[in-house]
C-alpha cells in the first residue's frame, strides 16, 4: 500500500512514521526547503502525551523539553510582577503527564523518529509544495505520485492547498478569533539571554501581549499575541517586522530590544479554528491543523495533531482495499470530531482571558491567577488551564 502525505509538520510526521510501521511505502511533500526553525514553547500534554508514549518516542521528547517552574506575568510600564502560574502545580493537574517543548524541537523529534520505520519506508521531500493543478495532471511528477497512491493525507497547515482542492476557499472553513501570534527566535543578545534565562516573562497587557525566554542554547526566543481589530485592519503592503514594531514598539524595554532584532519573516498568523462539514472526500483525508484546528488558545494544538494522526493511521493502516480504507475515515471522523469540537469550544471561551479587551478583564484574569495560591481556588484553576482530556477508548479516544 502507498501513501502521498502532504505536509511535514505534526501531522504528516506522525502519519508517515505510523503508516509505515503499518507496512506502508510513504512520500512526504514539504513546500519548505527544510525543517521549520520558527515556532514558540508550547505545553504538550492530554492526548497527544498520550499518542506520543504509545509511539515510543516519549523518552525522546522528555530529552528535549524545558523546565519551567512558573509564568511570570509583568506589569509593562514598570517591569514588577503581577500574577504567575505555577507550572509545578499545572503538571500536578495533568497527573505529571506535562513537558514544555519548543515547536521545532518536537518537529525533529518526530522527522528523527522516522528512522524506526524499515529503510526506504518514508521518502520526505522538502521543496515539494502542492499544486491543485499539478496535482490533476497524471505526466506530472506530482500527479503521478499521487495516482499511484492508496491515500492522501492532507497535513500541510491550516491554510491547507489540500483542503482548498476538495473543498473551496478557506474562507468557508477557517473562523478567526480576531486574534494573530507572532514568534521568532534571535541569537546573539548575550545580555537578554542572561536576564531571561530560566524564565518565562509575559507582560500582563491589554488587547496586546509579549513573552520572552531564553532557550539553553543562548539564543532568545519572542512570542507576541495582538489584536487585529485593535490596529485597524492589517495593511497588505506592511511587512510582518514593521507591523510588529508598529504594535509592540514601546510596549516594555527587553521586548523593544527584541524587535530591534526581529528577522525578515517571523512566524506571523492569524490566530483561527477550522470547522469542516467532513474531512474526506474518496481515499484523500484531512490531518492536524487542515480540519481540526483548535488554535493556540485551546493550548492543545501539536497534541492534538499528534493524537489525531496516530488515530487516523490505527485504523488506516491495517486496511488493503479502497472500501476499507474509505470506511476506516469514516470511523477516524465518527471518534475524532467530538474531541475536536470540545477543544475548540475551550478555546473560544479562552479568548478573553488570553488577551484581555479592556482593564477589568485584565485585573479579573490578574486575581484569579493570584487567587490560585488558594487550595481550593487552585484546583479550579489548575483544571480550568489543563482542559479536558478527550474521550477515553481503546486508543485513548
Amino acid at each position: 500500500m502507498r501513501a502521498v502525505v502532504i505536509g511535514a509538520g505534526m501531522a504528516g510526521l506522525t502519519s508517515a512514521r505510523q503508516l509505515a510501521l503499518a507496512g506502508w511505502e510513504v512520500d512526504v511533500l514539504e513546500r519548505a526547503d527544510g525543517p521549520r526553525a520558527d515556532g514558540y514553547m508550547m505545553d504538550f500534554f492530554g492526548l497527544g502525551f498520550d499518542a506520543a508514549e504509545r509511539m515510543g518516542i516519549l523518552p525522546r521528547l522528555r530529552e528535549v523539553a524545558y523546565r519551567i517552574g512558573e509564568v511570570e506575568y509583568v506589569d509593562a510600564r514598570t517591569g514588577k510582577r503581577t500574577a504567575s502560574i505555577d507550572y509545578d502545580r499545572f503538571a500536578e493537574a495533568v497527573d505529571g503527564r506535562l513537558l514544555s517543548l519548543m515547536r521545532p524541537d518536537l518537529e525533529l523529534v518526530l522527522l528523527d523518529a522516522l528512522a524506526d520505520a524499515p529503510d526506504g519506508s518514508v521518502r520526505v521531500h522538502y521543496g515539494a509544495p502542492y499544486d491543485a493543478s499539478a496535482a490533476a495532471d497524471s505526466g506530472s511528477e506530482l500527479g503521478g505520485r499521487l495516482a499511484d497512491a492508496d491515500l492522501v493525507v492532507g497535513a500541510d497547515g491550516i491554510h491547507s492547498s489540500v483542503r482548498e482542492a476538495l473543498f473551496g476557499d478557506e474562507t468557508q472553513f477557517v473562523q478567526p478569533l480576531g486574534l494573530r501570534a507572532a514568534a521568532y527566535v534571535i541569537d546573539g543578545a548575550p545580555d537578554l539571554h542572561a536576564e531571561f534565562d530560566g524564565r518565562f516573562v509575559l507582560t500582563d497587557t491589554v488587547d496586546r501581549q509579549a513573552g520572552i525566554y531564553g532557550l539553553r542554547d543562548g539564543r532568545v526566543a519572542a512570542f507576541l499575541a495582538y489584536r487585529e481589530d485593535a490596529n485597524d485592519g492589517l495593511d497588505p503592503h506592511e511587512d510582518a517586522p514593521t507591523r510588529l514594531r508598529r504594535v509592540f514598539g514601546g510596549l516594555w524595554h527587553p521586548i523593544d530590544r527584541l524587535l530591534e532584532r526581529c528577522p525578515p519573516h517571523p512566524y506571523d498568523d492569524v490566530v483561527a479554528q477550522v470547522v469542516l462539514p467532513r474531512w474526506h472526500r474518496g481515499s484523500t483525508v484531512l490531518a492536524g491543523d487542515g480540519c481540526q484546528a483548535v488554535s493556540l488558545l485551546a493550548g492543545q494544538g501539536a497534541s492534538m495533531a499528534i493524537a489525531g494522526a496516530e488515530l487516523l493511521t490505527e485504523l488506516v493502516g491495517p486496511c488493503r482495499d479502497a472500501d476499507a480504507i474509505e470506511a476506516a475515515l469514516g470511523e477516524v471522523e465518527r471518534r475524532w470530531r467530538p474531541v475536536v469540537e470540545e477543544k475548540q469550544a475551550a478555546g473560544r471561551r479562552a479568548a478573553n482571558t488570553f488577551l484581555p479587551p479592556d482593564r477589568f478583564r485584565l485585573l479579573l484574569r490578574r486575581w484569579v491567577l493570584r487567587a490560585s495560591s488558594l487550595p481550593v481556588v487552585d484546583a479550579l484553576v489548575m483544571r480550568s488551564i489543563a482542559g479536558g482530556t478527550g474521550l477515553k477508548g481503546g486508543t485513548g479516544i
